[in-house]
């Protein structure tokens, strides 16, 4: 069990790699960047493929080294620390986007969820 919720886990933090290369479509980038200062506009680039490159490493990580996820206190510290990114994300989704629109509340969800694939392996 433990084993097939970090390969849902790991496949979860790829996908939202994925979701964050498409942002410039998605997002209308191209344009709606050209309204920011040149230095705000590299940093919301910057930090986007930053934050692509560490789901795609921990997605990556979590599927191909399950037994040193599930072994070690390193493991279990990553994993503790990847359940508390996505339960402080889901906490930023209500404070930033609120929870007006049913897209900001499935999101909610889906960051909760990310959670919870995170923690219970450890539990």
């Amino acid at each position: 069990m433990k084993n097939m919720l970090l390969s849902i886990a790991g496949y979860y933090c790829i996908a939202f790699a994925v979701f964050h290369l498409l942002f410039w479509k998605i997002f209308q980038w191209k344009t709606d960047l050209q309204r920011l200062t040149t230095i705000n506009r590299a940093i919301m680039q910057v930090l986007n493929l930053c934050l692509t490159f560490v789901f795609l490493f921990i997605g990556i990580a979590v599927i191909l080294f399950q037994p040193d996820f599930l072994g070690t206190k390193l493991g279990t510290f990553i994993l503790v620390s990847m359940a508390t990114f996505w339960f402080l994300r889901a906490t930023e989704q209500v404070i930033f986007f609120g929870l007006k629109s049913i897209t900001s509340s499935v999101f909610l969800c889906v960051f909760l969820i990310g959670s919870i694939l995170f923690l219970m392996p450890v539990l």
